[in-house]
């Protein structure tokens, strides 16, 4: 119960402090022993010591609290603050008593702070007690409990010490204690002393850029007048015309007409390129009927692949640059290779001399790449190269010029084929998908007639060796079979598509005697065989060959081309260590690889095969050619 002090009205018995005992007329009897302060918080506050809770008064009825005079609660309100006033006093002499000794340790700022916390806590424990006493019950305690902490306290400090005080007063002391040595031991203001010098230290200075004072009256700086284009009378002068500036072309287009064949390694009036001019000149023609020439077996082609060997004398830089295209001359006595390279330039290597130096003659009848070059079949000593600037010429060792045969400065060339065995037609593809058609008998070097095809690039023309109306065409995804003689120049829709290229396609041949097989090399690493025997509406595919084809920026493309003595087998370089040119038999299965050691370490991404003799020929991408023979 308690009581309200706004309507003066007591509700209930009251708890009333030792001190005013006297005033109230208690009873004469022993005093009550002493009951201790609750444990309700987690800090422990101070309570009054035990003189001042000497016992309690027993509680009042009603009917007595309501017969006290008002002169009798005047007295009992002027006993209980001097009560208060004693309590604090008493309080405040324990605490210095008992915690002087053990704050020595401390600082000064850490004591300053702990004694401000325990006048405030004595404060706060006094407005508690007094609220406690006046207002409400005071909870019981277990004794128990009360007992075992003093116990506790009594092994580890003197009883001495903390005569006089409840078990919870001595508890709080100790825990008082204890803290202050624990940070004591800390040395937290020293810590904080040097955290807050680092961080002095570190801050940089603050630097406020100055700005320049403008000046009001002063002149200002002083510029070119020829700059701003005014003459010194002040005029402003006219402007001049911008005249354009030229870029040179780096590979500029030769003059047109027919060119010297002049060797850029060699002097002009050197007698061993005459002699070597007047020795092709004088070899004969030779007429080989590949049609009527019987395939030799797997077996006896393996053996004659075997013996073929690379060494040292058959390996030599041949142009400057990257070769694009290799070709083998048809003789039976003499072993020439001609090359083309990126530059432009045309390369030939004879193979017959005992020095390396004196066989390798470098012509520049193009400006830029040579991607497509052949022996003509109709005279062995001609040999027609194409070229990306536009230009198809004929070389001609009997006269020593390259003689212009097609130009188009319009359009870039890519590759062409014999359309006639006589070598008289030709068909031209062009980067950009057009078809035309080239009579060497007419005079002047135009085309007979272009076609716009329905391909949007053409990388390799190639015509059918029997059926010589039908020629195929690689493009970008997809390989179309055209009739010359069904060619619209508006537009012609091809005979056949071949449309299962997933990717880029990078050649695309008949087989070299009857033309009943098609290969393709594709960028999505496979080699595709086609059975070509019958041309019609579709053409099955007979046989898928993984093959990496990757070859990269800097390397060329792989081209898979037919044997021209065994036609049903495919040669093309290789991507594998050590490196090696591999060939394949139509049904997929790997008959030979050439292994060159050491003298075979670069990838041949062109490859040529004599069409009559054992001898293989391959260019890299630095200009060398590799010649495999018996």
């Amino acid at each position: 119960m308690y009581r309200d002090h706004r309507n003066a009205r007591v509700r209930g018995p009251l708890h009333w402090p030792a001190g005013v005992r006297a005033g109230l007329r208690s009873p004469p009897g022993p005093a009550p022993a002493p009951v201790p302060a609750p444990l309700l918080l987690l800090y422990p506050l101070p309570a009054p010591p035990a003189e001042i809770l000497a016992g309690r008064r027993p509680l009042l009825s009603r009917e007595k609290m309501g017969s006290r005079s008002a002169s009798e609660e005047k007295a009992g309100s002027r006993q209980r603050l001097q009560v208060k006033k004693c309590k604090k006093t008493e309080i405040r002499k324990t605490c210095r008593r008992i915690l002087t000794p053990k704050m020595e340790a401390t600082s000064s700022k850490t004591e300053s702070t702990l004694q401000k916390s325990s006048l405030d806590v004595c404060t706060e424990s006094n407005k508690r007690q007094h609220k406690s006493t006046s207002d409400t019950v005071i909870p019981s305690v277990d004794m128990e409990s009360i007992q075992n902490l003093d116990s506790d306290e009594d092994t580890t400090l003197g009883l001495d010490e903390f005569s006089g005080l409840s078990p919870y007063e001595r508890k709080r002391l100790k825990n008082i204690s204890e803290n202050a040595n624990f940070f004591a031991s800390l040395h937290l203001s020293a810590s904080a002393a040097r955290l807050r010098e680092m961080i002095k230290k570190r801050q940089p200075p603050e630097s406020k850029r100055k700005m320049p004072k403008k000046r009001e009256n002063g002149t200002g700086c002083r510029r070119s007048m020829r700059l701003l284009k005014v003459d010194p009378s002040g005029v402003s002068l006219p402007a001049t015309p911008t005249q354009p500036t030229l870029i040179a072309d780096e590979n500029p287009l030769l003059p047109p007409g027919p060119l010297e064949m002049t060797p850029e390694n060699r002097d002009d009036d050197n007698d061993l390129f005459k002699g070597f001019l007047q020795t092709w000149a004088e070899v004969s023609k030779t007429n080989i009927k590949n049609t009527e020439k019987e395939l030799s077996s797997i077996k006896n082609y393996k053996a004659n692949l075997n013996g073929m060997v690379i060494n040292e004398d058959t390996v030599h830089k041949v142009t400057k640059g990257p070769i694009l295209s290799v070709a083998l001359h048809p003789s039976e006595i003499r072993t020439l290779v001609a090359a083309g390279a990126k530059s432009g330039q045309v390369g030939l290597w004879d193979l017959t001399h005992q020095s390396e130096e004196d066989g390798i003659y470098v012509f520049q009848p193009h400006s830029q790449p040579v991607s497509c070059l052949y022996f003509s079949p109709a005279n062995p000593a001609h040999i027609l190269s194409l070229s990306y600037d536009g230009t198809l010429r004929c070389g001609d060792f009997s006269r020593a010029i390259f003689e212009e045969v097609c130009r188009d400065e319009r359009s870039s060339f890519s590759s062409f084929d014999f359309l006639g065995e006589d070598a008289s037609t030709l068909i031209v593809g062009h980067w950009n998908g057009n078809i035309s058609l080239v009579d060497r008998r007419t005079p002047g070097t135009s085309y007979e007639k272009l076609i716009n095809s329905s391909l949007r690039k053409i990388r390799t023309v190639h015509v059918h060796p029997v059926h010589r109306q039908y020629f195929i065409t690689a493009g970008l995804r997809d390989t179309h079979i055209y009739d010359a003689r069904h060619l619209n120049p508006r537009g012609s829709q091809p005979l056949i598509s071949l449309t299962e290229h997933t990717k880029s396609i990078a050649s695309a041949y008949f087989s070299p005697l009857t033309g009943n097989r098609v290969v393709t090399t594709c960028a999505d690493c496979k080699l595709r065989i086609f059975d070509s025997s019958c041309i019609s509406s579709q053409i099955p595919l007979l046989t898928t060959i993984r093959h990496n084809t990757i070859t990269g920026r800097w390397l060329t493309r792989f081209q898979a081309v037919w044997d021209p003595k065994q036609e049903d087998c495919v040669i093309v370089g290789s991507m594998a260590h050590p490196r090696r040119v591999e060939i394949f038999h139509e049904t997929g299965k790997q008959v030979h690889s050439f292994f060159g050691g050491e003298c075979l370490v670069s990838v041949c991404s062109i490859n040529a095969m004599h069409p009559t003799r054992y001898i293989l020929a391959g260019g890299n991408s630095s200009g060398k050619i590799h010649v495999f023979m018996n």
